[in-house]
């Protein structure tokens, strides 16, 4: 008689049609029964392609070999090899402001709380006067990012073409990964492994909608995030999402 385990047990929940679990990496896997050679009957975890929502059809272009793909698509923007090209290191880069945009939102404010330091909130940081005008700032700031972003479409386009620092010659980026930093801005030489990238991307997106919930909040409530969580804190049964917009 077949030996029952656990994870046969788990698995035949799921065996009057095929089901899909989420694995370890995020990737949404399949279930399938293999008879062993001593013939008892066991399970076994077959990886799939990434599906963002189980039992729909990922779109033929994203087979799930790249990281974060979950065949989230719906407006087939990737459908051109080259838009997805793109597309990839633009997620990426946006990622990345958004998670130093949220730091940004929510560290000083939450310093300035606690009495560590005194900085205005991030909507009222365009209020204080600087070095300079803000008419000024803009314009060094466009041209530094224009620079960055016009060297960095090279390096897309023909992968190592532009992967020596122009600045400090002994840095250059890791060949053949576009996107991924090297020498100086990555002082602790993290390998760009497929589970760091999943991890980067993770997080990039929960920063993208965080920095989304924290300019909904400020235009809803007119307080930061931290304001709103100590206040929440304080009264969690009166001060909750449904009291705001019902503006009791």
């Amino acid at each position: 008689m077949a030996t029952v385990t656990t994870q046969a047990s788990f698995a035949a929940a799921f065996s009057s049609r095929p089901r899909f679990i989420t694995g370890a990496s995020g990737k949404l896997n399949r279930v399938l029964p293999v008879r062993s050679s001593t013939g008892d009957n066991s399970f076994r975890v077959e990886a799939k392609k990434g599906e963002w929502l189980p039992g729909l059809a990922s779109p033929g272009y994203l087979n799930g070999s790249l990281p974060g793909d979950n065949g989230f698509d719906p407006l087939g923007l990737a459908e051109d090899p080259e838009n997805l090209r793109w597309y990839v290191q633009a997620e990426l880069v946006n990622g990345r402001w958004a998670m130093l945009g949220v730091a940004g939102m929510l560290l000083p404010e939450v310093f300035t709380k606690i009495g560590i330091i005194n900085v205005p909130q991030w909507y009222d940081a365009g209020k204080e006067t600087y070095f300079a005008s803000s008419s000024t700032l803009f314009v060094i700031e466009f041209i530094l990012f224009h620079y960055v972003e016009i060297r960095r479409w090279q390096d897309i386009k023909n992968p190592g073409s532009v992967n020596q620092d122009p600045i400090f010659k002994s840095y250059s980026l890791p060949p053949n990964e576009c996107g991924y930093p090297g020498g100086i801005f990555n002082p602790l030489n993290f390998a760009p492994t497929d589970e760091a990238k999943e991890k980067e991307l993770a997080n990039g997106r929960l920063a993208m909608l965080a920095f989304l919930g924290f300019v909904i909040q400020h235009n809803v409530t007119g307080k930061g995030p931290f304001e709103n969580l100590l206040q929440h804190l304080s009264d969690p049964w009166h001060n909750t999402i449904v009291q705001t917009f019902s503006g009791n």
